[in-house]
């Protein structure tokens, strides 16, 4: 049984991001907005959560495993650079973990499932899928990473962005993809396909602001 309909929730996530939108493009308001930006992660979160129907306990454990390899990649990059690159997190993206903001952990599981599920329609292997998959997300960090550095969500060293990183991004997403096709059946939701494409284009246009 459906607590909340679907449509609620989608124009829930289009409301948030709207306001966060036209918050950040502001300049009264674009600091407050951008200090409260991981509570928009965690609404993602909570609304994927109440928009699944077929098994929520098998997705709740799965963005639990994917919150705890998450973060701990997150930490090894942050504090050995052996990941990603040489960076460190800003101050809007809420309360850390030994300088690793939790909601990061959180949004890798997220992105994971999301994108799974834009794929799903595809006839391809599910090999095939999970590579297709981890590309997207790397796309998906590459547009967010300009708008990252100027909100102070993550800064890098010299302020460049290595290539290094897109190539760990691809790694941790394909791990991440392979344990989620093998806990549960990727399914085609319209809330999970909506977030991912609100977020997408939500980074985009503040690109090119």
């Amino acid at each position: 049984m459906k607590i909340i309909p679907r449509t609620y929730l989608i124009a829930i996530l289009i409301i948030f991001h709207l306001v966060g939108l036209v918050g950040i493009m502001l300049p009264d308001f674009k600091e407050l907005i951008l200090s409260l930006s991981f509570l928009n992660l965690i609404l993602a979160f909570l609304v994927i959560l109440l928009g699944e129907d077929e098994n929520k306990p098998i997705l709740l454990k799965f963005l639990l495993i994917a919150f705890v390899i998450g973060v701990s990649v997150e930490l090894i990059g942050v504090h050995t650079g052996l990941l990603f690159g040489d960076y460190k997190y800003g101050s809007n993206l809420g309360p850390k973990l030994w300088g690793v903001p939790l909601v990061i952990g959180i949004n890798w599981g997220v992105l994971t499932a999301t994108s799974a599920s834009v794929t799903y329609s595809i006839k391809l292997p599910n090999t095939l899928k999970i590579i297709i998959n981890a590309f997207i997300l790397v796309i998906f960090d590459f547009v967010m990473e300009p708008v990252a550095m100027n909100s102070d969500f993550w800064s890098w060293k010299d302020n460049t962005i290595p290539f290094f990183n897109y190539v760990c991004w691809f790694f941790v997403a394909v791990i991440l993809q392979l344990i989620y096709f093998g806990m549960r059946k990727p399914n085609s939701n319209k809330v999970f396909n909506a977030l991912f494409f609100i977020q997408f284009i939500f980074f985009i246009i503040l690109n090119f602001r």
